[in-house]
């Protein structure tokens, strides 16, 4: 009793989840975590209005009711994810989030752009152009070679190539806030 199975199989305790209330109600004493503050807690610091949509894409990706907040219940969902689920939970999170028509298909428009975001915050310089790296990952995971990535596709594709899974990772820097934060519960 007291205790959550999570997906990997490991025990998240109730005991677990009060510190993280904590910090969660010192952050946001409202009990809404509202986009800013989302944007503070995984340190990202949107320079471009790319960036700051594909931001606003991942907020609401984890705001379940659609109310433009994210409650403790959906930042423990969105915790969970993030730092502990599942790669192919994961990897269908990140497929949703790309899906920025949400037709269920990517395309290479979608792939580009998220290319090209996900190089802007990661600060990553690459030795391939966006449109190079769009092409290869077509070649290497569009099984039927139909012009766009079905879940699938995505899912098989990213697991079985480092390159690819690099490339389209997001790459939320979520651990370092939790590490820094909830050891300060006091």
């Amino acid at each position: 009793m007291g205790q959550i199975q999570s997906d990997e199989g490991e025990e998240v305790r109730l005991a677990d989840i009060q510190p993280l209330y904590i910090v969660f109600m010192r952050e946001c004493p409202s009990g809404a975590l509202h986009l800013h503050e989302f944007r503070k807690i995984f340190g990202i610091q949107s320079t471009s209005e790319d960036e700051a949509m594909f931001i606003e894409t991942i907020f609401r990706s984890f705001d379940t009711n659609k109310d433009d907040v994210i409650d403790f219940m959906e930042f423990v969902a969105a915790v969970h994810l993030v730092l502990r689920g599942k790669l192919e939970d994961r990897l269908r999170w990140f497929f949703k989030v790309y899906d920025r028509d949400e037709n269920g298909k990517l395309d290479k428009q979608e792939v580009k752009h998220i290319i090209k975001i996900i190089c802007q915050l990661k600060r990553k310089t690459l030795e391939m152009t966006h449109h190079e790296i769009c092409d290869r990952i077509f070649e290497l995971i569009d099984e039927n070679k139909d012009g766009q990535i079905s879940l699938s596709e995505f899912l098989e594709g990213v697991q079985k190539d480092a390159w690819i899974m690099d490339i389209l990772k997001l790459d939320i820097n979520a651990t370092g806030w939790f590490n820094e934060n909830c050891g300060k519960t006091t």
